[in-house]
């Protein structure tokens, strides 16, 4: 299992940006989550007094109890429904301590003095988007410099929305994934695609990859048959792929990475669709046939998966020049793992003109399909 040091991608073990750590439905019981991302542990819940969700630290500064594991047997749960939530707080399962959604400790129950300043636990910045929790991570403890990745359709009553396919973890290290956004020579290979049209493009924190031509695997659930796809494919940051694709249905396919231990990711996978039916409204059909393309587009990602789960860390790629834009891709990626301050160094290695692999042609003029 390579690591960030083994690819020299720069200063910092994890990348900044904003990472999905959830699905938001998990957190619909009102009971808290054990989580684990970026080497760490989290206690993630939803807060029954204003439904706001909440990502602290995991464990407790008394005696390092775990918030957020499940617990049956403490009488803090026992007495409040099966739960350790009071409100929009979290109360520790071990000596009752409560911790506020800012991760202060606002109580201890057998002491009379003042709180310590210390008893306090790190809360995290998390948002809600595309049916799923975010967090922005940092290394230098910054602002989020971009916005939290989401769809211009997720609040359109046309399009079907999809629960997240869980992919479990990969013993591989997150830039693998990210080679896909240059691969151009593996569509024909593992995806049964007739490439017509590619190109990339690389812009602040955005990656982006245009494509058009038919596929073998992304087909009509009920005729089997492939349309010229076209599809305009980019990483919001270094986690969250977003590829909306038209010539068969309108749809997104969303495919979210976020580091569990350095060089180890979690992987999750959603389609969302307007409705086959052509309804301005979703119906019982629409959601039919919206599971059955994502089950379709899941297809085509365990076809990556699979190699994935099983190829030797990619650290000094022999590259040809028809392979596409791997080293632009790459350098892109660094930025995330150094200091905002060294910025400029990277953009200078990947901004530029739009980039069509030798021996293809460039998909649009100015970001219209030909």
């Amino acid at each position: 299992m390579a690591k960030t040091k083994d690819y020299r991608l720069g200063e910092f073990t994890y990348p900044r940006g904003w990472f999905m750590i959830a699905e938001d439905k998990e957190l619909d019981s009102h009971k808290p989550l054990a989580v684990r991302f970026f080497g760490q542990d989290f206690a993630l819940y939803r807060g029954m007094a204003t439904g706001k969700v909440v990502l602290l630290d995991a464990y407790c500064p008394h005696m390092q109890t775990h918030l957020g594991a499940k617990n049956t047997t403490s009488y803090v749960v026992l007495d409040n429904n099966g739960t350790n939530i009071v409100g929009d707080d979290i109360v520790c399962p071990y000596h009752g301590w409560k911790f506020g959604a800012d991760g202060v400790c606002k109580e201890i129950p057998y002491h009379d003095g003042p709180i310590p300043a210390a008893a306090r636990v790190k809360s995290w910045l998390v948002k809600e988007s595309m049916g799923a929790i975010w967090v922005w991570y940092d290394p230098e403890g910054g602002e989020p410099d971009y916005p939290v990745p989401s769809l211009p359709i997720e609040k359109d009553a046309a399009w079907v929305r999809p629960s997240y396919d869980h992919l479990g973890s990969l013993d591989m290290h997150p830039i693998e994934a990210i080679d896909n956004i240059a691969d151009y020579g593996h569509f024909d290979i593992i995806h049964g695609s007739t490439t017509q049209g590619f190109e990339n493009e690389f812009h602040g924190h955005e990656a982006i990859q245009r494509m058009r031509g038919p596929h073998r695997t992304l087909v009509d659930p009920n005729t089997g048959v492939s349309s010229v796809l076209h599809t305009i494919t980019k990483y919001v940051g270094p986690g969250a792929l977003q590829s909306h694709m038209t010539g068969l249905f309108d749809s997104y396919i969303v495919i979210n990475h976020t580091p569990v231990e350095d060089g180890k990711v979690k992987v999750w996978h959603s389609l969302w669709v307007k409705a086959p039916t052509g309804q301005p409204q979703v119906t019982a059909i629409d959601r039919v046939l919206g599971k059955q393309f994502q089950e379709t587009a899941l297809t085509a990602f365990a076809q990556d998966f699979e190699v994935w789960s099983q190829k030797a860390p990619n650290i000094n790629g022999m590259y040809l020049p028809s392979d596409g834009a791997f080293i632009r891709a790459r350098a892109w990626y660094k930025q995330f793992y150094n200091p905002r301050a060294k910025y400029e160094e990277y953009e200078e290695q990947f901004e530029g003109p739009v980039y069509v692999p030798r021996g293809t042609e460039a998909y649009s003029v100015a970001g219209k399909a030909l």
